[in-house]
């Protein structure tokens, strides 16, 4: 693809917007692009996604706003609708991922970074969510995700004024997991990728459908939802291995059924 990027390596995969002289900015072909990447990966071998952005500038500066400025609005409800479908595509993804910020995450840069599980930064990574500025509102589930994230306080100040906050400022109100030096960032989102995909995958899996799931419905339906996904791991080739490697005293092989 000509600007999504996807590579695999030791069951981690690694996707890369790949638009860096429009600081990787989101446009329908970006967006399309994405979408079939993200219908190609295999779950069955990938078990956990690094989503990052190319260049030193920008994980994704935002939505291309040459095109959007144009868009009547019908156009404009099709276009958020898109990018919500890709976006809600990656959320609920078979397996972890990871958003390694790099630079500027502004706009649609921002909401797909919320997108994925984890978000870790580098120390010159940019969140917000600049949209009122230029007269519209969040259109790829950033009003969502950044109050279901950091609280609707937070969320709605910073979408409100359309301020951007650096790394520290979003580590500190949880928007961010981990804030690292530019240079070893992606070498910490592949440590914690590996040590995920180290892990039984089918119970991975489960444990993501669990919180994914349990958060859009009442406590009584979660802790459901959870017994029946827990229950369900006990039908797994990994169950059983894990547990008799445990009694056995020895080490679990993760990749025995790989």
């Amino acid at each position: 693809m000509a600007y999504v990027e996807f590579t695999a390596k030791d069951h981690v995969g690694t996707l890369t917007i790949n638009r860096p002289e429009a600081l990787n900015a989101l446009n329908d072909e970006v967006i399309r692009q994405l979408d079939a990447v993200l219908d190609s990966i295999d779950c069955a071998q990938v078990r956990c996604v690094i989503v990052t952005g190319a260049g030193q500038k920008a994980f994704v500066a935002g939505a291309d706003i040459a095109q959007m400025s144009a868009l009547s609005k019908e156009e404009a409800q099709a276009f958020g609708k898109l990018g919500n479908d890709v976006f809600r595509k990656l959320e609920t993804l078979g397996v972890p991922t990871i958003a390694a910020v790099n630079g500027f995450a502004l706009g649609g840069g921002c909401e797909l970074a919320m997108s994925c599980d984890i978000r870790l930064a580098s120390e010159a990574a940019v969140f917000g969510q600049p949209e009122v500025g230029l007269g519209i509102t969040p259109g790829f589930g950033g009003t969502q995700r950044m109050a279901r994230l950091i609280g609707p306080g937070k969320a709605k100040e910073l979408i409100y004024s359309a301020r951007n906050i650096k790394a520290p400022e979003a580590l500190a109100c949880g928007l961010v997991q981990a804030v690292y030096p530019a240079e070893e960032l992606m070498a910490q989102a592949e440590k914690l990728a590996g040590r995920i995909a180290g892990n039984a995958p089918i119970a991975v899996r489960a444990c993501k459908k669990a919180i994914n799931d349990g958060l859009q419905v009442d406590m009584d339906q979660a802790v459901e939802i959870e017994e029946q996904l827990f229950g369900s791991c006990f039908q797994s080739e990994d169950q059983k291995n894990a547990m008799a490697a445990f009694l056995e005293k020895r080490k679990h092989d993760p990749f025995i059924n790989a």
